[in-house]
């Protein structure tokens, strides 16, 4: 159906677009935004988590480290470069836990959730980006999901990383 973008951003765009329910065509805006990347780290029993302020939601948040992508960018090369950007880690390869949309009400995101396989310091490390000041961290896998139990980390691929831990350690 027609679609005309209303708003170009340096993180997302805002489209309009003509949808057909039952035979009626109705206009809804919609946020294009490329996605985005999470990896689950754990080693000895500990979550590495990243301490940084979102300015969006004006809070200092507990995450995994995570980062966009770029439109067409692979989202496991994308997740190995976020984990050593913002954490200083590596791993051998990232197995896929799960693609999360995050509200699929108007925004197409689509994060992908991944764990990372052997994962290590890094021999080379990359440089946060410029706009990033983000403080990495290690708690207990059980320490970490208190903290989702008592609502002190809120961020969904968070959560659904963090619970995949708990099922699985």
């Amino acid at each position: 159906m027609n679609e005309k973008k209303i708003y170009e951003g340096i993180i997302f765009d805002l489209v309009r677009k003509d949808v057909l329910i039952n035979g009626k065509t109705y206009p809804r805006d919609i946020i294009r935004h490329p996605g985005g990347v999470g990896v689950l780290c754990v080693r000895d029993g500990k979550v590495l988590l990243v301490r940084q302020f979102r300015p969006a939601i004006s809070e200092e948040t507990l995450e995994i480290p995570a980062g966009k992508l770029e439109y067409g960018e692979d989202p496991m090369k994308c997740g190995l470069r976020e984990l050593n950007e913002e954490a200083g880690m590596e791993a051998d390869e990232l197995k896929l836990i799960q693609i999360l949309v995050s509200t699929p009400g108007f925004c197409d995101e689509r994060i992908y959730i991944y764990e990372a396989v052997n994962p290590r310091t890094a021999d080379h490390f990359l440089a946060q980006d410029e706009d990033e000041d983000v403080d990495s961290l290690w708690l207990s896998i059980e320490e970490a999901y208190e903290k989702v139990k008592s609502c002190q980390i809120k961020d969904a691929k968070t959560i659904i990383a963090l619970q995949h831990a708990m099922l699985n350690r």
